[in-house]
């Protein structure tokens, strides 16, 4: 049985930003793509976990960025799930061009029946007998971001569109991303050469929904508030 998931693929122009490497959003849709896939591998997929009444609900994402790859570059990408809670389970991605690690990650997940939206457990998905044996890649904790930031300041509006949305009927985690990445200017992102990113997913969004981003600066880097009118959407942390 499939513990560990390993493919190949080159760094393409579609999946790079300006500066010729893979633009930290597509990061976030290259470690949803490999999930998937070994997901289906190991019989709880998408339509695996259609067919059951459950579908996977990701709550937060957490990418170390060591060295983004350049156009053109071969890189090979891993996953695999890790030890679980009952109601929680975390799996790591790498990202590797030849020997050298550039991008690591992990995301935690939860089990959500179809019809009441209630946490089931997670062990009820995988085959009989699977072993979490492997160690996660990412020691560091997932951040911790308050929802609700004094001192806030309003700097961005997105209208959400029917291109952000997915086979779920709702936005895209990956799209989230991608709508706050263009919350930034060019220039502004050369000076942030980001580190390290935490995402919560607190809220679904649909099409037509409005975005409110709102930012705040410390000594540990950038928290951002997503909100729909009183909900908030997204939270994270840029380092």
């Amino acid at each position: 049985m499939l513990e560990k998931y390993i493919t190949e693929r080159e760094i393409g122009p579609s999946i790079c930003d300006a500066d010729g490497r893979l633009s930290y959003a597509e990061s976030f849709g290259l470690f949803m793509d490999i999930a998937s896939v070994h997901a289906g591998q190991l019989g709880n997929g998408v339509l695996d976990m259609a067919g059951m009444g459950l579908f996977w609900l990701t709550v937060k994402t957490q990418i170390i960025f060591i060295n983004r790859p350049q156009i053109t570059q071969m890189v090979t990408m891993e996953t695999w799930p890790e030890q679980h809670s009952r109601m929680r389970g975390n799996r790591s991605y790498v990202l590797r061009c030849g020997d050298e690690m550039m991008l690591t990650g992990k995301t935690e997940w939860a089990v959500i029946t179809t019809d009441t939206h209630r946490l089931t457990p997670i062990e009820r998905v995988y085959p009989d007998g699977y072993r979490f044996d492997l160690p996660g890649i990412c020691p560091e904790p997932f951040a911790r971001i308050p929802d609700c930031f004094e001192g806030l300041e309003p700097y961005a509006e997105y209208r959400v569109r029917s291109t952000d949305i997915d086979v779920g009927g709702h936005m895209n985690n990956t799209a989230y991303v991608r709508a706050l990445m263009g919350t930034f200017t060019g220039e502004e992102m050369k000076k942030m050469q980001i580190k390290r990113m935490d995402v919560m997913f607190k809220t679904p969004c649909y099409e037509g929904d409005l975005l409110h981003f709102t930012r705040k600066k410390d000594e540990f880097g950038l928290e951002i508030r997503a909100s729909r009118k009183e909900d908030t959407v997204l939270l994270v942390r840029i380092q």
